[in-house]
């Protein structure tokens, strides 16, 4: 079977509740492909010259897909753009910028092409127990597009005080996402890392540039180094952290209420992670209506009990849980709130037919809505297996 042959494959509309009733931010919708949002977002800034906080949206939409999404501009032109892979229409104004909160569900279209006779049959059957028993609720790997080749998780050693593993894992370690010049650079703070005057002779126009030039002048202050980073790209490495932790205590719960021949594992972020199938009524109830809080120093867990499971997942990392917070700098913090164990995609529909691109074959079209927060690629990678690999690409 495959997947995402064309970008029309793998359809995201975005439904939000923030309604056009006036105010001073402009409210566009953004359609494209082949972009991940960020990339669209500073594409649309560098073209019509905006600062980076003018612009607002509510969630990262898929690189390779076609997708559609509402971003608020303060201040912004009362007109529409079209540029190369992405097209912004002004729909009006409103009184604040968009939130992720505002997101009520997702509506996707899913294509999966090149199914045998027998795949297909095998597909079907999979989404009747889909239907009847939910997905596990996990982040799925485009949640953690900033996890280099190392398989380190920038914030862990940030949290433990470790500031110099923190800036290396920044800015040295390979990412299967990095151009060729990216690799370059990486490789060159790799073997001079330390002798920042070389680094900085060796990288005269790289985007580290403030960085290096601050360690040259500061060669062990690292703890300020990692300020003259973006902020935004600091959250998505914390987000990151969490996410992974979340996940961990999600499978563990699994596992827990599953027997080992219920389950199926699946990879995400370099863990294989447990997938369930035929659950009976009493592990339905016990997964359907559990909310699991994100992992965070704030939690007080001592009467939960979930606290078992997060005392497991943070040992195995090295860590207890009053260590998942950042010291500094202030602007960076972790996310509080609960996420459900599982997701259940509503207006679910399935329909069959040859497939135009694999002749004698047959493709597989799949159309639901999921609540915010949830991934469609969690629910491809129950049906599809191993194929569904090569869907999240975006960090």
């Amino acid at each position: 079977m495959k997947l995402k042959r064309i970008a029309e494959d793998f359809q995201v509309e975005e439904q939000i509740s923030l309604a056009a009733n006036g105010g001073e931010f402009a409210l566009y919708r953004l359609t494209k492909q082949s972009l991940g949002t960020p990339e669209a977002v500073d594409a649309i800034r560098q073209k019509w010259n905006l600062r980076q906080e003018a612009v607002a949206f509510a969630g990262l939409k898929d690189k390779h897909a076609l997708t559609t999404q509402l971003v608020t501009i303060h201040g912004g032109p009362r007109r529409n753009l079209a540029q190369t892979s992405l097209e912004l229409k002004y729909v009006g104004q409103t009184d604040r910028p968009i939130h992720a909160s505002d997101i009520t569900a997702n509506r996707f279209a899913v294509v999966i092409r090149d199914l045998s006779a027998s795949e297909l049959e095998a597909a079907i059957k999979q989404l009747s127990s889909i239907a009847q028993d939910g997905l596990p609720n996990y982040f799925d790997n485009q949640r953690f597009g900033s996890l280099g080749e190392s398989g380190e998780f920038l914030a862990k050693p940030w949290c433990l005080g470790d500031y110099e593993r923190a800036m290396w894992l920044a800015l040295a370690d390979p990412n299967v996402h990095d151009q060729r010049r990216d690799l370059e650079e990486k490789q060159i703070l790799r073997d001079l890392w330390g002798d920042w005057p070389q680094c900085m002779a060796k990288l005269p126009q790289s985007p580290a540039k403030p960085i290096i030039v601050h360690l040259a002048r500061n060669p062990r202050d690292f703890r300020r180094a990692i300020t003259l980073i973006r902020q935004d790209l600091r959250s998505l490495w914390l987000a990151a952290f969490q996410s992974h932790l979340w996940n961990q205590v999600l499978a563990a719960l699994i596992r827990q209420v599953c027997r080992p021949d219920q389950c199926t594992t699946q990879p995400i972020a370099k863990s294989e992670l447990p997938f369930f199938t035929s659950l009976d009524p009493a592990q339905r109830a016990k997964l359907h209506g559990t909310l699991l809080p994100l992992p965070s120093a704030r939690l007080h867990l001592d009467a939960s009990p979930f606290k078992p499971l997060y005392d497991h997942v943070l040992t195995a990392e090295g860590m207890e849980l009053r260590q998942v917070r950042v010291k500094y700098p202030r602007d960076s913090f972790f996310s509080k709130g609960d996420r459900p164990a599982t997701f259940q995609p509503g207006s679910f529909e399935h329909d069959a037919a040859a497939d135009e691109l694999y002749a004698g074959q047959q493709k597989l079209t799949l159309r639901f809505t999921l609540p915010r927060g949830a991934y469609a690629t969690i629910l491809v990678k129950q049906i599809a297996g191993a194929a569904a690999d090569s869907l999240a690409d975006e960090s």
